[in-house]
């Protein structure tokens, strides 16, 4: 190579890379979901910190490992997550059928609460099925993105296994709350895919059938939260120093917080009388209603309310189906996961085990939803090459020659 070249090749590599640079740090939709989400791990660290000090810093760590990893995230086009959707599915159900195996030694597979979720890293606890609500979008948009699959019955139904696959192993371990994640984002993202109603609720009845079949799955004490909320709907208080004690403490202390919430000391010394269960986890959307009152509570919403709609701008903007649809999935999915959480300590939905995303304590899911907004920054800053959106016509006809 003569040297002229030389110096071409690094003057169009150093031009590149600060391209990458400024696409990256302009304005552009993917930051909103940037912000949000910062806000949500700031009032997370804030909330653990409050009701189990000694988890905080932990806590800490996890955020700034997950901001990282968002950072790298975002670096690959897009495509290149298509192409590795399904060697990451074959991995992924690989260790949720680990999980299942009862010869594998509780070194390896922690069980937690008669729960087989966890698998030891030494250092850290991962848990899979946190990894499978990435998988299952990133394989679905795949799937999607050609217009022969969500124009007909026959070409959806594939979808539906997709959804229905994970959904089951994730039950049986069991994990109530991540499966009932699956079925609303499969729905949104057929939705955004442009498929036909009536296809749409043939899928959905198809779907809510086999659900239903999985019920028997449930193990006895998921059954018994379910009649404990019932019973606390309907005023019947035999339950709460039972199975229904973490909702009937929830409750206690969601109303203890009024309206403007308590300062931090007598915040802290309602959570301490009140022993709540899991405060810094499944429950710690409580703890922002003790804390911060109605007002913390309607603040939260408007942080995950700002942080689905600049997904859905990230999605309108992107010209690329596989994007398109990632990011409408991890908007509804991530909003989906807040309303169950949220409903169940305001004693709407039966406590199931699902974290509030970006607040609740857990590496994993702390993680993970970081490389969510990792995928959705990446996306937005692949800037539109044309004045016209690609449709999903289109990119099957080019991609069937």
């Amino acid at each position: 190579m003569s040297p002229h070249a030389a110096t071409w090749s690094s003057e169009s590599r150093s031009r590149a890379r600060g391209h990458w640079i400024w696409r990256v740090l302009r304005p552009n939709a993917g930051w909103i979901c940037v912000g949000s989400a910062l806000v949500l791990s700031i009032l997370g660290f804030a909330s653990i910190d409050l009701s189990v000090p000694a988890m905080a810093t932990k806590h800490l760590v996890f955020l700034v490992i997950g901001v990282v990893v968002a950072g790298f995230v975002a670096i690959p086009n897009p495509d290149f997550y298509r192409r590795m959707a399904w060697p990451l599915a074959i991995v992924t159900l690989a260790m949720l059928v680990f999980l299942l195996i009862p010869v594998v030694p509780e070194s390896i597979v922690r069980p937690r609460n008669g729960a087989r979720r966890w698998i030891s890293l030494v250092i850290t606890d991962f848990q899979p099925s946190e990894l499978a609500k990435i998988v299952f979008m990133l394989v679905l948009a795949s799937t999607l993105r050609f217009r022969k699959t969500h124009r007909s019955l026959r070409g959806l139904l594939p979808t539906l296994a997709i959804a229905l696959v994970p959904m089951g192993l994730i039950l049986m371990e069991p994990d109530l709350g991540t499966s009932l994640l699956f079925l609303p984002t499969l729905l949104a993202m057929l939705i955004a895919a442009g498929s036909r109603y009536v296809d749409l609720l043939k899928v959905m009845l198809i779907g809510l059938i086999l659900a239903s079949a999985m019920l028997p799955m449930l193990r006895p004490h998921q059954k018994d939260r379910i009649m404990a909320l019932v019973a606390q709907v309907q005023g019947d208080n035999r339950y709460e120093n039972d199975i229904g004690y973490q909702g009937a403490r929830s409750m206690t202390l969601v109303g203890a917080g009024g309206l403007k919430g308590h300062d931090a000391d007598h915040a802290s010394m309602l959570l301490r009388y009140n022993h709540l269960p899991e405060r810094h986890n499944d429950m710690i959307f409580t703890v922002i209603c003790t804390r911060w009152g109605v007002f913390g509570a309607l603040a939260t919403w408007g942080a995950y309310l700002s942080f689905m709609l600049g997904g859905f701008l990230v999605a309108l903007r992107s010209t690329d189906p596989f994007g398109r649809l990632v990011a409408v999935g991890i908007s509804v999915m991530l909003m989906t996961q807040m309303l169950i959480n949220s409903g169940m300590s305001l004693g709407i939905f039966p406590i199931t085990g699902m974290t509030l995303p970006f607040v609740s304590y857990g590496g994993s899911s702390l993680v993970v939803n970081w490389i969510m907004v990792g995928l959705l920054l990446g996306i937005s800053c692949r800037p539109p090459r044309m004045m016209w959106r690609e449709s999903f016509h289109f990119q099957s006809e080019s991609n069937s020659r």
